[in-house]
């Protein structure tokens, strides 16, 4: 399977009927294990057009969430996929963050997974996040997919 594999003793997805429900992804490489910290840790070209722009400090600041975000979001895409659906079949996120002022740079990633129709979305800020603290963000989904 591509796409989110659990850290733990857990489903990445079930598919009941039509509906298919995904776990809460964390920005992780499934290949390599390991917790993506900033643009070098995902494809080039993804970071440049979520907005990599090669200054330090911008990137130093903005990098880690962007790069997550595209990572979670990227992740749920191939698990969505190899449950035989689109992006577009999912319906419904709920989006954990350790800083709802992260939100914004997020927003910005989703809409390139998501241009035509949002999914219905909750917001939530959490005070931890699994395995450490340099997780920011964790997303779960449900798709409905005929």
């Amino acid at each position: 399977m591509t796409g989110a594999q659990p850290l733990a003793r857990y489903a990445a997805y079930r598919r009941i009927g039509d509906t298919v429900y995904l776990s809460g992804v964390i920005p992780v490489d499934p290949a390599a294990g390991l917790i993506v910290r900033g643009f070098a840790d995902i494809p080039r070209d993804a970071a440049d057009r979520i907005g990599r722009t090669g200054e330090f400090s911008t990137d130093a600041k903005q990098g880690p969430i962007l790069a997550q975000s595209w990572m979670v979001l990227d992740l749920i895409r191939q698990t969505v996929e190899s449950a035989g659906g689109r992006m577009e079949d999912v319906f419904k996120l709920v989006q954990y963050f350790r800083n709802l002022d992260h939100f914004p740079l997020y927003s910005t990633v989703r809409r390139q997974f998501f241009p035509e129709v949002s999914p219905a979305s909750t917001v939530v800020e959490v005070s931890g996040l699994m395995p450490t603290a340099d997780v920011l963000i964790e997303v779960e989904a449900t798709a409905w997919i005929r």
